[in-house]
């Protein structure tokens, strides 16, 4: 639920903030052979992924747990967005009414409840899957410097489970995103939404991590999953 309440709360200003979101989605997009015409996009935020694709399709739902950031989300006859949340038990069961041929999940699936149960509601759906998922090496240097440890699961983590359930490739790539200053970082973080909304240190530790951070970039790091069939 707070995770929801900042991604709607910077929600008019999260479209400024999602550079290394679009990155992921561009890679995510690039490695689809096919051109899926019923499409499902879990954590769908602002329309990331309705926006880049570039084949026609006949449906695409859209679902997401932040009001705002759905009403932001590209609006027509052939899309469908569900306000809604994945991590709630009967929310893959609600889904077996409709029937997808490709399943997207960009930048979201790091803040699943249960990183397992998603995926075997994922599976249960029985369509190829292309998944991009944040790591604990998100901020890996900013955390060390912090002496505070992530809530994210690590590259290995992720890929144990989602071989339970996918036949995939698995891929790792990092990113960087370079600022003019460390205050201008923090205001990235607090912004785009990829800190969920875990607020642990107190202003006087946050102003030590402001001196001491010491890079002029944010690192991340995201897995990728590819369903073999797709």
């Amino acid at each position: 639920m707070k995770i929801s309440l900042e991604f709607s709360k910077y929600a008019l200003e999260y479209n400024n903030y999602n550079v290394i979101q679009n990155r992921v989605i561009e890679h995510l997009l690039s490695k689809i052979k096919q051109k899926p015409k019923n499409i499902l996009d879990l954590g769908c935020g602002s329309g990331g992924i309705a926006k880049a694709i570039d084949w026609d399709y006949e449906t695409l739902s859209a679902v997401d747990f932040a009001h705002n950031m759905l009403e932001l989300h590209p609006k027509s006859e052939k899309i469908k967005t569900i306000y809604a949340d994945f991590n709630r038990a009967d929310f893959f069961n609600s889904m077996l009414t409709c029937k997808y041929d490709f399943i997207f999940s960009a930048s979201a699936l790091q803040w699943a409840d249960n990183l397992e149960d998603i995926f075997k509601g994922i599976k249960s759906l029985n369509a190829p899957v292309a998944l991009a998922i944040f790591t604990s090496n998100t901020f890996k240097t900013m955390n060390k410097t912090a002496s505070i440890s992530s809530i994210l699961k690590s590259a290995d983590e992720i890929n144990e489970l989602q071989k339970k359930y996918f036949t995939a490739e698995f891929e790792v790539l990092n990113y960087k995103l370079e600022f003019e200053s460390t205050r201008d970082m923090f205001r990235y973080i607090k912004r785009s939404g990829v800190s969920g909304a875990r607020k642990i240190l107190s202003y006087k530790e946050s102003k030590k991590l402001l001196r001491e951070y010491p890079l002029n970039y944010l690192e991340f790091e995201v897995v990728f999953v590819y369903d073999s069939n797709m």
